[in-house]
């Protein structure tokens, strides 16, 4: 949700920010602009829709239509690079707008100033308190050019920086005053040495040059220009000038705090020869489920792999004692929550319960301090994920986080951690996040078992063989990708797409009716199988696409009777299944089969095909799958 980007140092800093934010397109946004302080004043220049809207207005300049669809294009880059010979200064702010208040448009986007244009503000997230700061600002006279939240942001701030005549004091003052989640980055035309920043609920780091600092709401803004960040952390603020940068509570109190170093690099941030960001993090999950996988399997003298190893996890004690698993997470990693629902009651017998986190925290929950608290989040800064596990450690829990992202607030403020080795995931829609997660479920509900007690020597082994084996067969799926690309160019334009399942399959049908609904625009829901004549099958017609997944042999039966149900109403049918045999024939349109996996874990395998159908489907659309309409990759805000 939004990009923040900011740049002090000695470069031309305008095609430095609008490049930035060409590296954050895939939060979302529906507007952009910079505000860069040229050694006079501080000019502001914004456009509703893409960056290159910019650009154009920027330079005078009007790239056509086909040269836009080619994304990273060297005309692109080019007229970004163009645009500091129109705006030059060696300090600005830039930002992408996801609308929250006000609808799109040039005067709504950010970044946004204060009357006298002498200061000038970015900001990522929601001002509570907004509405009643707004009417009191008005009643003192002053006149608002937008509709958003941010724009009372600004003239607070230069309310406060009237009254003590510093910049840096009036920030903090301001902050004292807001409610709700921000990140927010400052430039003062009487200051025009410094950016300051800060944040509260929503993600900012800070890139450490040399002669030159940057600001970003994530790191793949910064990595042509360093690999050295600092991650701010809950309520903290940073200022930077172009040889240093300094960091202070929101009392104002100087804090130390050690850089980190990014290992990926950007050519993992790139395309690297594929089409799209979704098709090529696609194809790199065998590489992330082995690199999350590896350091985690302990083996012994003969190879063989024998336990489960965090070196992050600390909890070992609680997990023997503790009589149930509380899950909670947002979209696709609530999914994954549910798959894990299944597996630690299965391979722990553990009591497991998963929330929704936004119903979560509103619910009163019942809770108790042995329970361990488990949230999921791919990005560790969603909003009520977040709120989720600040509940439950008032609560006195413990709490273990999965995620992808070092330096996060939730990999912070959890007592433990464990990270999916993924690198970075570009695309909006998660596939190899999600993969990753369930792989760090399964491994955690392994050790889980085997601490308890009710997991043998054996069973483990079986289990830890098996998933090391995972990667290749995702390989062989992703070899024979060609028969779901061509179903899809026959499925594309259905009306309604069920997906249906039994016990992880049920799981994994969640999973994958919000892939094709997120990227292809199609309707699709997923269900319980057995549900089926409870309500649903009465939409049933020739305009349904049913994709039936089977990995679970004993319930071959059960599901094979309902695709019968839903041919004889002329539903097309798909089955994804582990099937050698012929337990599917003449039931299925497309009988798609996976290497044979135990049901355990198959649903590592059975949603490979799901990601590449919904993948192939909203290319035959039309639609851009990287950047899907009204969706960000990180939602920060309720």
């Amino acid at each position: 949700m939004c990009g923040i980007v900011g740049y002090v140092g000695n470069k031309n800093a305008t095609p430095v920010l609008i490049k930035a934010l060409k590296k954050l397109e895939y939060r979302g946004y529906d507007s952009a602009g910079v505000a860069i302080y040229t050694g006079e004043e501080i000019l502001v220049q914004k456009a509703k829709g893409k960056l290159l809207n910019l650009a154009e207005k920027i330079t005078g300049e009007i790239i056509p239509d086909q040269v836009k669809k080619q994304d990273f294009s060297d005309t692109e880059m080019a007229l970004y690079d163009k645009t500091g010979d129109f705006i030059k200064g060696c300090m600005g702010i830039g930002h992408t707008r996801w609308a929250t208040h006000g609808e799109p448009s040039d005067l709504n986007s950010h970044p946004h100033t204060n009357m006298d244009g002498s200061i000038s503000i970015v900001h990522n997230g929601i001002i509570e308190n907004y509405a009643d700061l707004k009417a009191k600002l008005q009643a003192q006279g002053i006149v608002f050019k937008s509709q958003t939240d941010t724009e009372v942001v600004v003239h607070l701030l230069d309310q406060k920086y009237k009254a003590s005549g510093d910049i840096f004091k009036a920030v903090i003052e301001t902050l004292h005053v807001l409610e709700g989640s921000y990140a927010i980055g400052v430039i003062c035309k009487d200051y025009p040495d410094r950016i300051i920043a800060a944040r509260k609920e929503s993600p900012l780091v800070v890139g450490i040059g040399k002669g030159e600092n940057f600001i970003a709401s994530d790191v793949p803004a910064l990595l042509e220009h360093t690999r050295d960040v600092y991650y701010l952390g809950e309520r903290e603020l940073a200022v930077l000038y172009t040889d240093h940068v300094d960091l202070f509570n929101f009392d104002g109190e100087k804090i130390i705090k050690q850089p980190s170093h990014v290992e990926w690099d950007m050519d993992a941030a790139t395309k690297g020869g594929y089409e799209h960001f979704m098709i090529k993090e696609i194809h790199e999950q065998p590489k992330g489920l082995t690199d999350t996988m590896r350091p985690r399997i302990v083996k012994d003298a003969s190879g063989k792999p024998v336990d489960v190893y965090f070196e992050e996890n600390k909890m070992d004690e609680a997990w023997k004692k503790a009589s149930r698993v509380v899950i909670t997470a947002c979209g696709t990693a609530y999914h994954a929550g549910v798959v894990a629902k299944y597996a630690f009651e299965k391979i722990a017998r553990m009591k497991v319960d998963v929330d929704v986190a936004s119903e979560f925290r509103y619910r009163d929950p019942i809770l108790d301090p042995s329970d361990i608290f488990m949230v999921i989040s791919q990005s560790g800064e969603t909003a009520d994920t977040l709120s989720a596990l600040r509940l439950a450690k008032e609560q006195g829990l413990k709490v273990v986080a999965i995620t992808n992202c070092v330096g996060s607030t939730v990999s912070r403020e959890a007592d433990d951690v464990i990270y999916t080795l993924a690198g970075p995931e570009i695309a909006v829609a998660s596939t190899k996040a999600y993969t990753t997660q369930l792989l760090c479920l399964f491994l955690l509900a392994v050790k889980a078992g085997k601490l308890r007690g009710t997991l043998s020597d054996e069973e483990a082994t079986k289990l830890l063989c098996e998933l090391e084996s995972i990667p290749s067969k995702i390989q062989e799926i992703l070899d024979g990708k060609d028969v779901i690309q061509k179903f899809a160019s026959q499925q594309f334009n259905k009306d309604k797409i069920f997906y249906i399942g039994r016990q992880f399959d049920s799981a994994t049908s969640l999973e994958s009716a919000l892939k094709l609904k997120e990227v292809s625009y199609m309707h699709s829901e997923a269900f319980a199988a057995g549900e089926l004549k409870h309500g649903p099958i009465a939409l049933i017609d020739p305009a349904t696409l049913v994709v039936a997944i089977a990995s679970e042999p004993k319930l071959y039966d059960k599901i094979g009777s309902n695709m019968v149900e839903v041919k004889s109403r002329g539903a097309t049918v798909m089955v994804i299944t582990q099937d050698s045999g012929d337990a599917f024939e003449g039931k299925a349109d497309l009988v798609c089969k996976i290497p044979e996996c135990s049901s355990t874990l198959a649903s590592l395998l059975t949603v490979i095909p799901a990601q590449l159908f919904a993948y192939y489907c909203a290319i035959m659309r039309g639609y851009n799958p990287d950047k899907p309409r009204n969706l960000a990759k990180s939602v920060t805000v309720e």
